[in-house]
């Protein structure tokens, strides 16, 4: 099985991570946390969380953290507040005090830690009483049509490629598993919503080409393939998506938000 890249912040961007800031606003706005509070962005990534932190929710501080260095460092570049600051730290194994957080949140990481369960004990150990936990996954089984669209294609071209779709490998992101989830850490208040942004690639080559960055699941498989086989899924996707009369496509992404609070 190809292994999940997460190394250059500018492919990844290209990819996911500007359709992640998309939805981090809309995630903030649902959070409804309070203001002048510290916050902990567990798997920054290349800082979409923090980013609309600062833009919008007048933190006092942001604490950004992430296994991935390249990460850790596009970040920095993209979140320039004297309030943020980053660096590398495991997910599960968190690296700053228990009970200094009023709000923690993560976006697109937990289904990626080998024990997401620990993860979450992690954050909310971090929290103070009462503090808010949030997070954000994508909806691998159902509207993440970018990625839905491509493993579809990869499947038609390669059934092998049926084994590596995050639908399969994350049954976790849907809403049942997830609010079960949050309930073994024993947060209260717990809840689950969609959260729906439409993204929209000018023509074909800009929904493509993200494909080739070997920055997540679908790249790092893209990368895998011959020459022969690429071009076969690069038709079999042409052929397949939506297009409009302008030739711009016009897509779904839904994540799924789950939310809940520390007891007192």
């Amino acid at each position: 099985m190809p292994r999940d890249v997460w190394e250059r912040g500018a492919s990844y961007e290209s990819y996911v991570g500007r359709w992640s800031r998309l939805v981090a606003g809309e995630f903030l706005s649902w959070l409804e946390p309070p203001s002048n509070a510290w916050w902990l962005d567990i798997g920054c990534g290349t800082g979409a969380i923090s980013f609309a932190v600062v833009a919008t929710r007048d933190p006092a501080r942001v604490f950004g953290l992430d296994s991935s260095p390249g990460f850790v460092n596009a970040a920095r570049l993209t979140t320039r507040d004297a309030r943020a600051s980053f660096q590398v730290c495991d997910a599960q194994a968190l690296c700053v005090k228990p009970a200094t957080f009023d709000v923690a949140v993560s976006g697109l990481v937990l289904n990626f830690v080998p024990d997401p369960a620990k993860m979450l004990a992690e954050a909310a150990a971090a929290l103070r009483p009462s503090g808010l936990l949030g997070v954000y996954v994508w909806d691998y089984g159902g509207r993440m049509e970018m990625m839905r669209y491509f493993w579809e294609a990869a499947r038609h071209v390669d059934p092998a490629a049926a084994d590596l779709d995050e639908s399969r490998r994350f049954p976790m992101c849907r809403p049942e598993p997830l609010r079960a989830l949050f309930g073994t850490t024993g947060l209260k208040e717990v809840n689950v919503e969609a959260v729906d942004i439409l993204t929209t690639f000018a023509n074909f080559d800009e929904y493509w080409n993200p494909f080739l960055g070997g920055q997540g699941a679908a790249p790092a498989y893209a990368a895998t393939l011959s020459e022969e086989r690429k071009a076969q899924l690069r038709e079999h996707l042409r052929l397949s998506l939506p297009l409009e009369p302008d030739g711009s496509i016009r897509l779904v992404a839904r994540a799924w938000a789950a939310k809940g609070r520390r007891h007192r």
